[in-house]
């Protein structure tokens, strides 16, 4: 083998293994936020088709007596109609950003943000799996999948993607759910272009919102450099007095975070914010809950 193609291969090897290195990690948060999670959510939550029980109700003129619970009934003078859960399974897929500011981090404390909505959306992943939908990654998994295996694959397509935007643009069926997660610092006006792309489709879904404390409070003291990242040929840009500078910047990013709720809100898709700093539990509650209103 020529020496350029054998250290080409050891490259690619060593790049994988690094790729690869977080995804236990990874899943095993995923599984325990989950797990947590699970235990104060109920399903849909709604009558339907299923094996569940959900509730009992009054009867009605237009119900059928097959549906009648009559051991139920016969406790009193009423006449009681047993509902189940609806369980019938979605497709949902997922959308991680894997843009270069993604991968960052303001403090040892803190995840980056790319890891914290790995772990989110893997750990969704695993609830809604576990209510029988079917999930994939959004323009990299073959197909939508449920099971363990399913959810392992897709745990690690979310780990070591690179998601690129253009996936955003692949095929998908209608009606879908998807879930879409980025700390969106791109101008807004893009975030509409795509979003009405996916709700032209018919799809609809639900967006992560991922913030670095520090990109809200702006908490830096005298002279600093900030950088674009990704952009290393871009000089940086100097702040002489970041102290001075605080209240404009979070001025500009509470306009920021504005417009993008705006444009969620009228296309129908909810907004769900997360910082990195806080525990990933309510964020993933949120989230489920803010599916259970997402079905078209």
């Amino acid at each position: 083998m020529p020496v350029g193609t054998a250290n080409h291969s050891i490259e690619l090897r060593r790049r994988a293994e690094g790729l690869a290195a977080g995804y236990p990690a990874l899943l095993a948060e995923a599984e325990r936020v989950a797990a947590v999670v699970a235990q104060g959510v109920h399903g849909r939550r709604r009558p339907g088709q299923g094996e569940s029980f959900w509730q009992y109700r009054h009867y009605q003129t237009t119900d059928t007596a097959n549906t009648i619970d009559w051991r139920r009934s016969a406790r009193g003078d009423q006449v009681y109609i047993r509902e189940n859960e609806w369980e019938a399974a979605n497709t949902v897929y997922f959308w991680r950003d894997g843009s270069e500011g993604m991968n960052w981090s303001s403090s040892k404390k803190h995840p980056s943000k790319q890891d914290r909505a790995s772990v989110l959306c893997m750990a969704l992943a695993s609830l809604l799996m576990r209510a029988g939908e079917r999930c994939a990654v959004i323009g990299e998994s073959e197909r939508p999948r449920s099971g363990r295996i399913g959810l392992e694959r897709i745990a690690r397509r979310l780990a070591e993607s690179n998601g690129p935007a253009k996936t955003l643009d692949a095929d998908i069926p209608a009606f879908s759910r998807i879930v879409i997660a980025s700390d969106f610092l791109e101008p807004p006006e893009l975030w509409r272009e795509r979003i009405a792309r996916l709700s032209g489709r018919p799809a609809n879904g639900v967006l992560l919102h991922i913030i670095d404390p520090a990109e809200r409070e702006f908490p830096f003291h005298g002279r600093v450099q900030l950088r674009v990242p990704g952009a290393s040929k871009l000089p940086p840009l100097l702040v002489g007095r970041a102290e001075r500078a605080k209240k404009d910047y979070q001025a500009r990013f509470a306009v920021h975070c504005e417009a993008l709720e705006q444009t969620a809100k009228r296309l129908g898709w909810p907004i769900v914010r997360h910082e990195t700093d806080k525990p990933a539990n309510a964020a993933l509650t949120a989230i489920y809950t803010a599916m259970a209103g997402t079905d078209l």
